[in-house]
């Protein structure tokens, strides 16, 4: 007993002494290089055509052939779509009129024209008198035609001689692709007019004009300008990094979640095997300042006292020791910082502490 006793001390004194000892703490060495910075920052936004084109009809009526629909690639003067017109009754009935009252006229004129110009063949009657009457006969000709059209158009929305530019066939005004074409066969369509903006028969563009439209933070805007490069990745096609430029930032802002939001726009650079679609959600990633070809370190090696910035270099290896140094630095990435004076390359710093790790304790099952 009396030895286990002693025992028992001379573990608690032993034990004692190694907890007063003091801990050695040890640091990874990192070493001095050469190195580029790049601030950045990143707005999101989307991928839009730069024009998007609404098609709309040049009359009411509804739709009976739809020729087209979204993705297909038209030309300027293709057909999209083909408008039945429904006519008003009154309209109807107006124009009717007016072409039997025409070819009463016509008939009475032909009949004054036949008989005058056989007067004038045997020299009854002046030349004077029967070109008046030759007039009235072409007049009335025209004015008969002029019925019929009216009634075609009115009926059918066509006239004769020229079925091809009918008003009643709808067509693309540009060269693109098809984004959406909301109508269907049997849809009552109206034409834009003073008070009304008319029904979309389609929604056209130019896939290969693209635009990021995004919008960037009230501390940054003042940073960018027109001109600069922007790096476009989009959500759905990581892979594919594309190139862009800034076009536009908006003069005014607008208050979002509390904070003041200024649009941006610039024109993407699509290759042209990248087909990319109107709306894909993207980020810009855009250089506000960079520095090529400086000393730079992580930035977790520096140490800060007030306004002053210091380093420890390291003076040997075991035990480790380090001394203390006052540098001047530049420009941070968040991760590594420019070092303008105070360092040489290969120097070797003390950076983050090195943790020893704990044994683990394995615990045993009970059978």
């Amino acid at each position: 007993m009396l030895v286990l006793l002693a025992g028992a001390v001379l573990w608690t004194f032993w034990f004692l002494w190694q907890k007063s000892r003091p801990i050695v703490k040890k640091y990874e060495i990192v070493v001095v290089t050469i190195g580029n910075i790049e601030k950045r920052t990143v707005a999101t936004g989307k991928v839009e055509p730069r024009n998007e084109i609404l098609i709309k009809p040049q009359m009411s009526g509804i739709i009976s052939e739809v020729y087209k629909e979204a993705g297909d690639k038209v030309k300027a003067g293709d057909v999209i779509a083909k408008i039945k017109v429904i006519p008003d009754m009154m309209s109807l009935n107006s124009a009717e009129s007016r072409v039997t009252r025409a070819q009463i006229a016509f008939d009475q004129a032909n009949k004054n024209y036949e008989r005058d110009n056989q007067l004038f063949k045997n020299k009854v009657i002046s030349k004077e008198e029967f070109e008046k009457t030759e007039l009235q006969f072409h007049n009335e000709k025209e004015e008969l035609k002029s019925a019929k059209d009216n009634l075609s158009l009115t009926k059918d929305g066509i006239i004769s001689n020229s079925t091809a530019y009918s008003n009643t066939l709808v067509r693309s005004t540009i060269t693109g692709t098809i984004l959406d074409v909301p109508i269907k066969v049997g849809n009552s369509v109206i034409q834009s007019n003073n008070f009304n903006d008319g029904t979309t028969i389609a929604t056209v563009a130019n896939m290969s004009d693209m635009l990021f439209v995004g919008k960037l933070d009230e501390t940054e805007v003042g940073k960018i300008t027109v001109g600069m490069p922007l790096d476009i990745t989009i959500g759905a096609m990581q892979d594919q990094k594309m190139t862009a430029t800034l076009e536009y930032v908006s003069p005014k802002g607008i208050e979002e979640n509390g904070a003041i939001m200024f649009e941006m726009k610039a024109a993407v650079k699509v290759p042209s095997h990248v087909f990319v679609r109107a709306g894909y959600s993207a980020n810009a990633g855009i250089v506000l300042t960079k520095q090529e070809k400086v000393i730079t370190i992580p930035e977790s090696c520096i140490e800060f006292g007030g306004d002053t910035a210091f380093v420890y270099i390291l003076k040997t290896k075991k035990p480790q020791s380090f001394e203390k140094k006052q540098v001047k630095i530049g420009l941070s990435d968040g991760i590594k910082i420019e070092v303008k004076s105070g360092l040489k390359i290969k120097d070797k710093l003390r950076g983050a502490e090195v943790l020893e790790k704990k044994p683990e304790v394995k615990k045993v099952e009970e059978k």
